[in-house]
């Protein structure tokens, strides 16, 4: 370890020539490789933190679902569970400390309201949480399932991908686990550090049988919410964290559903088209409005809102108009789902008059600088 560390040390203070990496560029090797204990005397640059700033832009007032209420999105998600509760009699909702409104207050007033066989505390197991949630939709009951952060979803991984996801296949369509909706909190929120800012999307997007659903929005909170509740296949349902409290817009107080595996085009234009989804999709918006005032560049803005199965026609359709995609997701750059869809829009791009130019770029949900892929 000594060792290591020294050779990492010689690597800071040294000039690497990079070569292809613009003309005659210098790399600072290993500079903010390692925080090293407080008595190493030896100077190096401290490391950059790079952070997305962005301001939640609320959508219109929807007038086609009822009334409306001004609604945070984790009051739109309670929202939502009540709606489920009040009609159907055999949902029930669990999860870590659920029966006291949970950590960020989304399940608050529910078991007083319902009862506490309907809305309970399970023990510190995800797998026994999912497990569990497995076995009640088997039944035919509508189960809700609380992970109190996806950065602790992978304890249960397997429960999720080998038998939740796999269940209906598996008996020839016999039996499924179709009601099952798994919730939790998602992406960073600014002090979250390494093990609640998280978003591990990318890692379900490569297995069928699941859902894979997140919001930018209380509005959309809501109604993805509901379909997914509805829908007759297991889903994960992401809430981003940091628009708990900061995302507010006027949400219908009765039930309605937004169509899952459905990209919402929030802005039309001709130049690029720009993909994300849950709060990185308020950061295009801010992009796509510097863009238009800067450099006259029409931007055309897309939520994927749902990450499996995505909406593959409403993107290629896009950037066929515009012949130039970018993505921009809040997840690790290795692995993350923009390189799925950057090769999809590519293996279609024989269709297009000429190659798409397409950038990837992830803003790291741990304090890392960013990184891009061309």
């Amino acid at each position: 370890m000594a060792a290591v560390a020294r050779f990492l040390i010689r690597g800071a203070n040294s000039k690497l020539s990079v070569p292809g990496i613009g003309a005659g560029a210098q790399s600072s090797y290993g500079a903010t490789l390692l925080k090293l204990s407080a008595t190493c005397n030896a100077c190096t640059k401290p490391q950059r933190r790079h952070v997305a700033h962005f301001t939640f832009q609320p959508d219109p007032v929807p007038s086609q679902y009822g009334p409306t209420q001004k609604m945070n999105l984790f009051q739109s998600v309670t929202s939502a569970l009540d709606n489920t509760l009040a009609s159907d009699p055999t949902a029930v909702i669990f999860g870590e400390d659920v029966a006291f409104g949970g950590v960020f207050r989304c399940t608050v007033g529910l078991r007083d309201k319902y009862g506490k066989d309907r809305v309970f505390n399970t023990p510190l197991c995800e797998q026994g949480i999912v497990g569990f949630g497995i076995g009640v939709a088997v039944t035919g009951a509508t189960a809700i399932a609380e992970i109190q952060f996806a950065d602790y979803i992978f304890p249960a991984f397997d429960q999720i991908v080998n038998e939740a996801a796999k269940y209906r296949y598996r008996s020839g369509n016999l039996f499924d686990c179709g009601k099952l909706t798994i919730r939790a909190p998602w992406g960073c929120v600014g002090h979250g550090s390494l093990y609640h800012s998280q978003s591990p999307e990318a890692f379900f997007a490569h297995c069928p049988g699941i859902k894979v659903v997140i919001p930018r929005g209380p509005v959309q909170a809501k109604g993805l919410l509901l379909s997914c509740i509805a829908d007759m296949n297991p889903c994960i349902f992401f809430e981003p964290k940091i628009l708990y409290r900061a995302a507010v817009e006027q949400v219908p107080v009765e039930a309605y559903t937004i169509p899952l595996s459905q990209a919402d085009v929030l802005q039309e234009g001709s130049d690029v088209t720009l993909v994300a989804w849950g709060t990185q999709v308020h950061v295009m918006r801010e992009v796509a409005s510097m863009a238009q005032e800067k450099l006259g560049v029409s931007c055309e803005v897309i939520d994927l809102q749902t990450i499996l199965p995505w909406d593959i026609d409403t993107v290629c359709k896009s950037v066929a108009k515009t012949g130039r995609l970018l993505i921009s997701h809040e997840a690790p750059v290795t692995g993350g789902f923009a390189s799925e869809i950057s090769s999809t829009v590519q293996s279609r791009s024989h269709k297009l008059a000429r190659s798409l130019p397409v950038c990837c770029q992830s803003y790291a949900a741990l304090p890392l600088p960013v990184q891009s892929g061309v």
